[in-house]
This record gives structure tokens, C-alpha cells and sequence, in this order.
């Protein structure tokens, strides 16, 4: 294999990578934002201060690295950042974080397992995602956006029988408990969690829209934190009044949390999904997002301490397979850019050999 052939091969691979670094990064959110919340800390003003390190992160970046890149900013784009800063960062974090508060961080990554087919759904209507029920690539994005969902269902409703792992058996039958939640908290949960994966994908698709005119990923992951953080700001204000003591920053877990989330799972997830969807489209982006329940149900285990039972194997093992799917089928498919170099392509060679007729017949006559 030639070196021209392995950097081919990189470059188709670095949106599979992007994507796959970006579950880990949102499954640590998880883990660290679910055991800041059962400290007591307020998903409001969480929500505010992860905004805040993200647009003190990637604002500077945004400004030397955007500089040429970046377009004039018009009425029409500015009021579509301030929708995408009160998709996610307000209404889908508050309403994912407190489905949060009512169930766990398994319970939580599994029912935001309904985010590829809501997306998918989205993206279909609105001519973003070509399917041709006829095409056997389709046919696996179709079959695999299923299976992912699927999987997430066995993972939430299948338990079977307790694995007994080593580094959970020291874990007391009061953690058990604790672990477990009533039937009426997990329905107010998912409901929550259900609301927030709706304004998720409406963000997806925005966001993919609004790059068309807006092209510049840095400078828009800054402009979405930035808004996120000042309308955060005021529905925190509203839903914490009389409670100045939520404000209060010490080096907890709150502050690692924020810190974390920030960085990670708002300013690098942005411009991460923003890069993506330029080339892959939005359904490929949120494909991957039951791989984030899969790696919280492990790292819980480890973590928190969480009992894995064999109901959870056997839906992640599902969840690979609907990945394999949807990336088998997605990975048949041109980019944007490729599509538009072979349209280029096929209009000169026309052109060339309308050219090439006009000659002959030239010389004929």
C-alpha cells in the first residue's frame, strides 16, 4: 500500500474518528454532571457557568483562526444563532439534566437514544438526507438507525439476570438502592430527556442549515456558547430567585464539572459537529450517539459503582451493529464537496464533447 493510499485512507477515516472522540467526551459529561447533580447543584446555573468556559475557551481561537474565513454577520444568521443558543445549551441541557436528576447517567444516555431517528425523521423531511428505499445503502441507514434505537430500548427495559464483576461486588445492597429508580421517576424523567432529544436534533438540523450561510465552525461554536450562556443566564435568573447561594463557585465537583462540560461537550463538540456535518450530513453525526450509552454503562460500572446485568450486554451489542450499519451505508455515499467536483466534472466533459461535435461538423461542412 502506498503512502498516497494511507493518507486517502485517513482522510476518509478523520470524520469516524471525530465522531467516536466526541461519545467518549459527552459519556465523561455524564458521569461527572450526574454525580454534581446528586450533590445538590442547580442544572440551571450549570448550564450557565459550562457556557461561560466554553466561550472563554473558544472565543480567541474563533477570532485569529476565523479571521479570513468568517462572513459578515446579517439579521437573518444572528437570529438563527440566538435560536441554536436556546435549543441545546438552554432548553435541551436544563430538560436532559433534570431527566437526569429523576433516573441515572445509564438511564439517561439510554433514552437519548431516540436522537439518530429523530434526526433522521428531520433530516428526511427537509431533503437533507437522501433515502431510496430501493437502495440497498438506504436500506442499511434505514435498518441501522433501528437497530440503534433498538438496542437502546433492550439496554433500558431488558434487565436479565446480575453480572457479577470483581470490581463491583463490594458495591452494599443501600448503593443497590440507591441505584434503582421508582416508575413514576423514570416516566417524568424520559419524558424530559425525551423533550430535550427533540430540541437536540432541531439544533442538529439549524446548525447544519446555518453553516451554509455562516461557514465559519469556530466563530459559530463561540456565537452558540456566547448566546447560550446570556439566555441561560436569564432563565437561571427566573427559575433560582431568593437563591443566591447556587451562584457560589468552590473547587468541587461542580466547578469540574462545569469546567469539563464546557470545554469538551459544548465549545469542542460545536465545531467537532459543525465540521462533520459539513461533509457528512447531521444523521451521520448523531448515529453514533447510542456509543456514548455504551461507554457510560461501562464507565459507571468502574465509577459509580453501577451493576451491569446481561440486559445491557446484549443491547450494546445490538447498538454495534446498527452502528455498522448506518456507517456501512453512509460511507457509500459522496460528500457534499464530492458531489459537487463529479456535477463539475460530468458538465465539462459534456461540455467537451459538445465541443468536440461542433468541430466535426465544422470541418464537414
Amino acid at each position: 500500500m502506498s503512502s498516497h493510499e494511507l493518507v486517502e485512507r485517513f482522510k476518509a477515516a478523520k470524520p469516524f474518528f471525530a465522531v467516536v472522540f466526541l461519545q467518549f467526551g459527552l459519556a465523561g459529561m455524564d458521569i461527572l454532571c450526574k454525580a454534581a447533580l446528586n450533590e445538590g447543584v442547580s442544572n440551571y446555573v450549570l448550564v450557565v457557568y459550562r457556557h461561560a468556559v466554553a466561550t472563554l475557551v473558544v472565543a480567541p481561537f474563533a477570532v485569529v483562526l476565523d479571521k479570513k474565513v468568517r462572513p459578515k454577520m446579517t439579521l437573518a444568521i444572528f437570529t438563527k444563532i440566538m435560536v441554536l443558543g436556546l435549543l441545546e445549551p438552554v432548553l435541551d441541557q436544563n430538560l436532559y439534566y433534570l431527566g437526569m436528576k429523576y433516573t441515572t447517567a445509564t438511564f439517561a444516555a439510554a433514552m437519548s437514544n431516540i436522537l439518530p431517528a429523530l434526526t433522521f425523521v428531520m433530516a428526511w423531511i427537509l431533503r437533507l438526507e437522501k433515502v431510496k428505499l430501493t437502495c440497498i445503502r438506504s436500506q442499511c441507514k434505514l435498518l441501522g438507525t433501528a437497530a440503534t434505537v433498538a438496542g437502546a430500548m433492550i439496554m433500558t427495559l431488558v434487565k436479565g439476570p446480575l453480572l457479577k464483576l470483581f470490581w463491583t461486588r463490594a458495591t452494599t445492597s443501600n448503593q443497590q438502592q440507591t441505584n434503582g429508580v421508582d416508575i413514576h421517576s423514570s416516566i417524568k424523567g424520559a419524558l424530559m430527556i425525551t423533550a430535550g432529544c427533540f430540541c437536540w436534533a432541531c439544533f442538529m438540523i439549524l446548525q447544519s442549515m446555518t453553516l451554509r450561510t455562516y461557514p465559519a465552525e469556530l466563530s459559530l461554536s463561540a456565537w452558540i456558547c456566547l448566546m447560550g450562556t446570556l439566555e441561560g443566564t436569564a432563565v437561571a435568573l427566573v427559575m433560582e430567585r431568593g437563591n443566591a447561594a447556587v451562584w457560589a463557585i468552590h473547587w468541587d465537583g461542580k466547578l469540574l464539572a462545569a469546567v469539563y462540560s464546557g470545554i469538551f461537550c459544548s465549545g469542542l463538540a460545536y465545531y467537532i459537529q459543525g465540521v462533520v456535518m459539513k461533509h457528512r450530513g447531521p444523521v451521520f453525526v448523531t448515529a453514533f450517539s447510542p456509543l456514548s450509552m455504551v461507554i457510560v454503562a461501562v464507565m459507571s460500572s468502574f465509577i459509580l459503582r453501577e451493576q451491569l446485568f446481561l440486559g445491557r450486554l446484549l443491547g450494546a451489542f445490538v447498538i454495534i451493529i446498527g452502528l455498522y450499519l448506518v456507517v456501512w451505508g453512509k460511507s457509500k455515499e459522496k460528500s457534499p464537496d464530492e458531489e459537487l467536483a463529479t456535477t463539475k466534472q460530468v458538465g465539462e466533459e459534456k461540455d467537451r464533447s459538445n465541443l468536440q461535435v461542433i468541430t466535426i461538423a465544422s470541418s464537414c461542412k
